[in-house]
């Protein structure tokens, strides 16, 4: 059998520990604790981030559908005026004909 002061002082000794174990537990809660909330708020941040991402999408979409259609107006538009330029560029071409031919009937 372990001498009495034997046992007295491993049990000292395993009392000590026992106290850094506890506090080195006690540190690791900690860290758990301080990391899961870190997580947390990377969510939120992660969620925000993609909420103003897939915004932009739609806003970006948006102001694209209306430059096309500005552009579509614009083209019709252009090509209103080419057509009716063109009808004009017909009247005048006609009547030089006529009088080019009404100077050689002379």
């Amino acid at each position: 059998m372990a001498n009495p002061s034997d046992v007295e002082s491993r049990l000292a000794a395993l009392e000590a520990r026992m106290e850094e174990v506890a506090a080195d537990a006690a540190a690791a809660r900690h860290l758990a604790a301080a990391r899961d909330r870190d997580l947390a708020d990377l969510g939120i941040k992660v969620d925000a981030n993609r909420s103003a991402i897939n915004a932009l999408g739609v806003q970006t979409a948006s102001r694209f559908d209306q430059l096309e259609n500005e552009m579509r107006t614009g083209f019709t538009e252009m090509r209103g005026k080419l057509d009716q330029t063109a009808a004009g560029q017909q009247q005048i071409v006609e009547l030089l004909t006529g009088l080019i031919s009404g100077q050689s009937d002379q």
